[in-house]
């Protein structure tokens, strides 16, 4: 998962976005109502069927596979089922074949939500503690596998609960393949694929009230921050989400706190494409890259990912699209 800003931006009013000083876990209680339903379990199902092809970098048989089984998969679910296939050049000039995938609920109404995570996993576990790793590809079960997952397990419940609104998800491809760590080259090396979907939507003319990223929510005991680029540029979409965690009782993961800039997907969909998006992220600011020890790791695996976190995500999730109109 792609560039860290080791920064922390002194801006008071991200501390605040939902309103109110971050509760106590009591207050957090006091005000809570039911969570939707949503299947932690199922989440964590899907999660495991991606890492268990491998590791999913493009030009990869891996790759190949999962591409066939999350698009099948969205075919199930989905009213439409989009997938863009482009190829995308990385950092080193070679040539990516890569794919989005666009599983589309209601396609017909105007009124749209967007929610995107990533696909594709790391080529190479630069960050690993054991330097023979560093060259090895990840199984990327947080960074990638654990958005889709929920975003999986969201589209078998939307099959079922019909929303009000028109729901997209798209799977971005080729978002992982930047730069070594250590090395800085000029140009946008990550997050090709949500570059290329920016400025070649699906839909001649695409629009979305706003959209929501998951990157990284599978680690137990999570903890998403208010990213800096989010409240920059949506901010009232980082107030509707923090509160929908609040009223929830998810307090101590959805922390009403400020946190550094990623450069992500979310990015790059309000640069080009001038839809407002968030990034739901988490960070660890107890660690040197701001992220989770496992990051860019070989251990970033299946038995690091927790089902329940997964859970809190995606009834979040549910409670923003069943309050939308």
């Amino acid at each position: 998962m792609k560039k860290y800003y080791l920064v922390l931006i002194l801006v008071p009013w991200l501390f605040f976005a939902c309103g109110h000083k971050e509760k106590t876990s009591q207050e957090t209680t006091q005000n809570t109502i039911s969570a939707p339903a949503f299947n932690g379990d199922s989440a964590f199902a899907f999660v495991k069927v991606q890492t268990d092809f491998g590791p999913r970098t493009p030009n990869s048989e891996a790759h190949d596979q999962c591409a066939d089984y999350l698009a099948n998969k969205l075919k199930t679910y989905c009213d439409t089922v989009y997938v863009q296939h482009f190829t995308a050049t990385a950092y080193d000039g070679k040539a990516l074949k890569s794919q989005n995938i666009i599983g589309s609920f209601s396609p017909d109404k105007k009124d749209r939500i967007l929610l995107a995570s990533h696909w594709d996993s790391r080529p190479m576990a630069d960050h690993d503690a054991i330097e023979a790793n560093r060259t090895k590809p990840i199984d990327g079960a947080d960074d990638g596998a654990s958005g889709v997952g929920v975003l999986l397990e969201l589209a078998r419940q939307l099959q079922q609960e019909r929303p009000e609104i028109g729901v997209d998800i798209i799977f971005f491809d080729a978002e992982d393949y930047g730069t070594p760590s250590g090395v800085d080259l000029p140009g946008d090396w990550w997050c090709l694929g949500s570059q290329y979907w920016a400025q070649n939507p699906h839909i001649e003319g695409y629009d979305a009230r706003f959209g929501i990223l998951l990157d990284m929510v599978g680690a137990p005991n999570a903890k998403f921050y208010h990213e800096y680029f989010s409240s920059y540029f949506a901010q009232d979409v980082v107030s509707k989400v923090w509160g929908s965690a609040y009223q929830l009782g998810y307090g101590n993961y959805f922390i009403n706190q400020q946190a550094n800039p990623i450069t992500d997907d979310h990015y790059y969909v309000n640069k080009l494409g001038h839809i407002k998006m968030i990034d739901i992220i988490h960070q660890d600011h107890t660690t040197g890259t701001g992220f989770r020890s496992v990051w860019h790791t070989t251990n970033d695996n299946i038995n690091n990912i927790d089902a329940t976190t997964l859970g809190v995500v995606g009834s979040v999730l549910r409670l923003v699209i069943q309050n939308e109109k």
